[in-house]
């Protein structure tokens, strides 16, 4: 890594023209879009696969042409290109990012043939519905996290496990939301809190009296247990050592509460997304309009929020074809 925090090029065993290029656009993206390092990462594996896919036919990324995307693509799906092989949406993230990088080239002329990458289509990908919890499985999973285990501060973890839960479903909040909320974030007066999501947007968000009664227990009587060990973190979910939560705790917290719940035997194991899609899905058989969750999601684009609705459209057909007597089968 670069003291920047950006994944270091330098390691990719790429030509050196390839690896400025690279280089280049990792710089633009931490310091202008504000990608996280996590990101950054990611971005890197696969820029650098296909950098020296290129390379090892001799071809400049600047004079790349869609029929060189369309074989590359088509290698990642089979392997061909010396690496793994991907699936179609293992292969559409990395065209996602080999896209980004193609613009870039584009917009800073150093492009000889614009960006091809805009005629190359993404594999399709077979329709992922969520599976939310029902309402009395994400209300079990909370009581199973707020019940006090064994061994040293239980009481105070539990306390947090159960705000956290709360703040997942409650708010709507990705993993990373939840575990960078910062205490001046949360204002119990205005009953709202700051989420800081990708790109380092943010979105004040609603919070109900379940989630700020559970906030206001964990801060008052399970965080200045956890605090002193640490060194001053603003952060609201504190770890046993008194600095930030982390995400892979997190995870655990969950997981945890879900084996507690007796809930490990869904179509799906339970994470904390399972409670950010469930938190969409309540809000829109309760009749919040599609455009207000969207915006409490802090979706860039509706049609990602429309997915929601095809599972209570679903749901609504099931009951229709179970209650209508001319929609029964037979009838």
């Amino acid at each position: 890594m670069t003291p920047g925090g950006t994944p270091d090029p330098a390691a990719a065993g790429l030509r050196p023209g390839d690896r400025r290029i690279l280089e280049q656009y990792l710089s633009h993206l931490r310091i202008e879009r504000g990608l996280s390092a996590n990101t950054l990462a990611a971005y890197e594996r696969d820029l650098r696969r296909y950098l020296r896919d290129l390379s090892r036919q001799e071809v400049d990324p600047a004079a790349v042409d869609p029929r060189h995307l369309g074989a590359w693509l088509q290698a990642l799906r089979t392997g061909a290109d010396g690496g793994s092989a991907l699936s179609a949406a293992s292969a559409a993230r990395s065209l996602a990012a080999v896209r980004g990088l193609h613009s870039f080239l584009d917009a800073e002329r150093v492009s000889t043939t614009g960006d091809p990458s805009r005629l190359v289509p993404a594999p399709a990908l077979p329709r992922r519905l969520p599976h939310p919890l029902t309402i009395d499985q994400v209300e079990a999973l909370i009581e199973a996290a707020g019940r006090p285990g064994t061994g040293r501060d239980a009481t105070a973890r539990a306390l947090r496990d159960r705000a956290l839960l709360e703040v997942l479903y409650g708010l709507g909040a990705r993993i990373s939301e939840a575990t960078g909320l910062d205490i001046d974030d949360v204002e119990v007066g205005e009953r709202a809190a700051v989420l800081r999501g990708k790109g380092d947007r943010h979105r004040i968000v609603p919070v109900g009296r379940f989630a700020l009664e559970a906030l206001e227990a964990y801060l008052t009587r399970g965080r200045p247990i956890l605090a002193p060990r640490g060194s001053g973190t603003p952060a609201v979910f504190l770890g046993s050592r008194g600095t930030r939560l982390t995400r892979q705790a997190a995870w655990q917290v969950v997981q945890r509460a879900a084996e507690a719940a007796e809930l490990t035997a869904l179509p799906e194991p339970i994470s904390p997304h399972t409670l950010r899609h469930s938190y969409a899905t309540h809000l829109l058989h309760g009749g919040a309009d599609v455009r207000s969750v969207q915006e409490l999601l802090g979706h860039a684009s509706v049609t990602t929020t429309q997915l929601y609705t095809q599972v209570t459209v679903d749901s609504l057909r099931e009951t229709h074809a179970g209650a209508h007597p001319r929609a029964r089968r037979g009838a």
